[in-house]
């Protein structure tokens, strides 16, 4: 296929096309994000039979993506590049148990799309996923607000849904966050949660048959919502996909959104040298701003051992790494 363009249009590379990656796809697509999609996979066969029938379908889309199966080469010109690939969780496993094997993943994948001449912004899926954001940046060089994970988009829309569902009213109208690690330790911060505006600490003790004892119960479902889906299903994949639809356009789309992806801390909430899920403004240059809220004290110390759980665990992997490569 001849991919040479005449003029300059906005490119997606998706890196993985397994659950995830092909899910991520089929909603650009749907959503009309970008004009154009390269999928890359060490299983060519499966990605040419992705962008076969992605294709097909065409007719029912909104608008027209070009769509193919590439090379590395396809990631000179790319606006983003979704990495999808890597070692899947699997059940019993944690986030964090898969970081030595996706971190020499990633390793080799970003050393080929930088071969490339890619000059865009990372978007990175794969668990751990603030550790291989982090480990991209480090790996590609590029500035670090132009390295952005996944984070905790996911967790925090789960969070909304799960309010909305609890309160009887529309999730758009819930505006709560999920931050820290995107696993186990992540938190959610209750001081700064509202519906419609009014702090849900204040509006619980308006509604009947509503109690402050469900909201534990409620933030346990999201944090343990990965773990209960692969017990079901085997993988997640559908939320992932659609949080990260979302913020590739809101980088294409120079948005200005606010999104709680992993991006790099440098003194935000106390943090240093580390990427993790907060609130940040995305548009496109990637990061434009980290949003610094307010935490309780209990908050600020469950966020500092969430900091500390990350880099414990991100530091001996990627120095034995770095090592390894001398």
């Amino acid at each position: 296929m001849n991919t040479t363009r005449k003029e300059k249009v906005n490119r997606v590379v998706l890196i993985g096309a397994g659950l995830v990656g092909s899910s991520y796809a089929f909603a650009l697509i749907n959503q009309a994000v970008t004009q154009e999609l390269v999928i890359i996979d060490l299983d060519k066969e499966k990605a040419m039979g992705d962008a076969m029938d992605l294709n097909h379908g065409k007719a029912f889309s909104p608008s027209y993506t070009n769509t193919w199966y590439g090379d590395y080469n396809d990631c000179s010109d790319a606006d983003i590049v979704c990495i999808c690939a890597g070692a899947n969780q699997k059940p019993g496993e944690t986030r964090l148990d898969l970081v030595e094997k996706n971190m020499k993943i990633f390793k080799g994948i970003v050393g080929d799309v930088m071969d490339s001449g890619f000059d865009g912004i990372f978007l990175i899926a794969t668990n751990p996923v603030d550790i291989l954001t982090q480990a991209t940046q480090v790996f590609s060089g590029l500035p670090k607000e132009r390295v952005i994970g996944s984070g905790t988009t996911l967790d925090t829309a789960r969070f909304r849904f799960l309010l909305s569902d609890y309160f009887n009213v529309a999730t758009q109208n819930v505006h709560a966050y999920i931050i820290g690690e995107h696993g186990d330790t992540e938190l959610p911060v209750w001081s700064n949660a509202t519906i419609g505006g009014v702090p849900i600490s204040n509006y619980i003790d308006t509604k009947e048959g509503c109690h402050q004892e469900d909201l534990d119960p409620i933030f346990e479902n999201v944090r343990d919502a990965a773990y209960q889906i692969i017990q079901k299903k085997g993988a997640t994949h559908y939320g992932i996909a659609m949080s990260l639809v979302r913020v590739t356009k809101a980088i294409l789309g120079n948005e200005n959104s606010i999104l709680t992806v992993s991006s790099y801390l440098n003194g935000e909430y106390g943090a240093t040298d580390v990427y993790a899920g907060v609130p940040t403004i995305v548009n496109r240059q990637g990061v434009r701003e980290v949003l610094e809220m307010r935490l309780s004290d209990k908050e600020q110390q469950q966020f500092d051992h969430s900091i500390e759980t990350l880099k414990n665990t991100m530091n001996p992997a990627l120095e034995k790494l770095q090592n390894a490569s001398r």
